[in-house]
């Protein structure tokens, strides 16, 4: 899931992503702001669900995707959008 809370004030928006699932250990993003080497790790909550909070800039459109577990890549099933990449398949799309 991605929440997006724009400020009337502000050159960027918060942007929380929240993913459920089961045997999940670890979980990073990637992609955004156009940065695949630095992923941004999402923190497990009692619940079991893992969340992350990422400022990004207005007006922009990050393509990115999930590393979970550290082997398995996948898309935002909420995303504004998704696009082909190199590899054959798609990345996740969300516009600011």
């Amino acid at each position: 899931m991605v929440q997006k809370t724009y400020y009337k004030t502000k050159d960027y928006s918060k942007v929380k992503f929240t993913v459920n699932g089961e045997n999940i250990n670890t979980i990073e993003i990637l992609g955004l702001n156009g940065d695949w080497n630095n992923p941004v790790v999402m923190k497990k909550k009692k619940d079991g669900s893992f969340t992350a909070e990422i400022n990004l800039p207005k007006e922009s459109k990050h393509e990115f995707k999930y590393l979970v577990n550290g082997t398995d890549w996948v898309n935002e099933t909420e995303a504004d959008a998704e696009h082909a990449n190199e590899f054959g398949g798609t990345n996740s799309v969300i516009s600011i």
